[in-house]
């Protein structure tokens, strides 16, 4: 009988997974958000790529129908509501689930704040170029920062939709970066100092996701961090998260 894996993605980890059971010739179900994580995702007889957005009603549907034997969720730390609602689906239907998580940052120096509305209200009250590195996803909530045109600079994916949404917010154009990352330090300076920027917003990504090469350029121009912190919570890292499927999943065929 097959082995089957449902992995909830989103992360450079979340890829390193799918090779590693497809590697043990076991069926992995990778959820993405977007065609363009699917297109990060080699092609292989054991990597079953899903892009659509599911609720609570369909994920407990979903592995109803799939059966999978445990359920990894490698999303992001701050996709709260996507962790919250696989671990209740998980409840539902009874399946195991395990949460690969990045270890989270020391971050000296830093401004934690605890939500967007923080951030802003912090930058309200100073002067000077603001370089955001949060994504797109929250461009919206940053419009209610006075002269936030001329004082934003915003780095997004390089997709469509996220440009279209900076866009159509009154981002300018020359103040839009549309890059994947993670970015080394070096282009981290570049960038801050190409903006001038006085204020870099960024979240606690993890090493993975270039926290500690943001927190050092930062600190190389001159700007301060403002961090949106972390939610509490619990979890494995990828070598953890790697070394169980292993010992689970080759113990088993040999």
């Amino acid at each position: 009988m097959k082995r089957k894996v449902w992995l909830i993605a989103g992360t450079i980890e979340g890829r390193k997974i799918a090779d590693a059971l497809a590697a043990m010739q076991v069926d992995v179900y990778v959820s993405v958000a977007t065609a363009y994580g699917a297109s990060l995702y080699p092609e292989n007889p054991y990597i079953h790529v899903l892009t659509k957005r599911m609720n609570l009603e369909d994920m407990c549907l979903f592995m109803q129908e799939t059966q999978p034997e445990l359920v990894i969720d490698s999303t992001h730390p701050y996709a709260v509501v996507v962790t919250e609602t696989v671990q209740e689906a998980c409840r539902r239907t009874g399946i195991p689930y395990k949460r690969m998580l990045r270890p989270a940052s020391s971050h000296p120096g830093c401004i934690a704040v605890k939500d967007f509305a923080e951030a802003i209200e912090i930058l309200s009250n100073t002067e000077g170029p603001v370089f955001l590195t949060t994504g797109s996803k929250n461009l919206a909530d940053f419009t209610r920062l006075p002269h936030y045109a001329d004082r934003i600079t915003c780095r997004i994916l390089p997709l469509p939709d996220s440009l279209d949404n900076a866009l159509s917010l009154g981002y300018r154009p020359g103040q839009i970066i549309c890059m994947q990352g993670p970015f080394s330090k070096d282009l981290n300076i570049a960038m801050f100092r190409r903006s001038g920027a006085k204020y870099v917003v960024t979240k606690d990504s993890g090493k993975a996701g270039g926290f500690q090469d943001k927190l050092e350029a930062a600190a190389e121009v001159g700007a301060r961090l403002i961090l949106i912190d972390r939610n509490p919570e619990t979890g494995e890292d990828l070598q953890q998260v790697l070394d169980e499927l292993k010992e689970r999943f080759e113990s088993a065929r040999t």
